[in-house]
C-alpha cells in the first residue's frame, strides 16, 4: 500500500470520528503503558473515542508518524486536530486543561 493510501486511511479515521486514538493495542487491551495511560484518562473522563490499533498494520504504524510529524505512539486527535502523545495528554490531564479543551471542541466529559 502506498504512503498516500495510508494517509487517506488516516485522514478518513480522523474525519469520521470526533476523537481518535492511534495506539498500540485496543482500548480493551492496550499493548503498551503509554497507550494504556491515555486510554485510562479518556475512560476516566467518559470521552467516547475510536481506538485504532497500529500493531495490526505495520504500514499504518510507520506512516502515522510521518502523517503527524510526531515520532511516538499513541497519538490523539480531537475534531481533526492533533493533540499529541501520552506525555502531552498526561500534562493536560493533570493540569485540568484537557477537560477545557474537550469542552471547547464540543466533546462531552464526565464531571469530575
Amino acid at each position: 500500500m502506498s504512503e498516500n493510501m495510508v494517509f487517506e486511511r488516516i485522514r478518513k479515521e480522523i474525519d469520521d470520528n470526533d476523537v481518535v486514538l492511534f495506539m498500540k493495542g485496543t482500548p480493551l487491551a492496550p499493548q503498551c503503558g503509554f497507550s494504556a495511560q491515555v486510554v485510562q484518562g479518556l475512560d476516566y473522563l467518559g470521552v467516547k473515542y475510536k481506538g485504532v490499533d497500529v500493531l495490526a498494520d505495520p504500514e499504518l504504524r510507520q506512516n502515522i508518524k510521518s502523517f503527524s510529524n510526531w515520532p511516538t505512539i499513541p497519538q490523539l486527535y480531537v475534531k481533526g486536530e492533533f493533540v499529541g502523545g501520552c506525555d502531552i495528554f498526561r500534562e493536560m490531564f493533570q493540569s485540568g486543561e484537557i477537560q477545557t479543551f474537550f469542552a471547547d471542541k464540543g466533546i462531552q466529559v464526565r464531571a469530575a
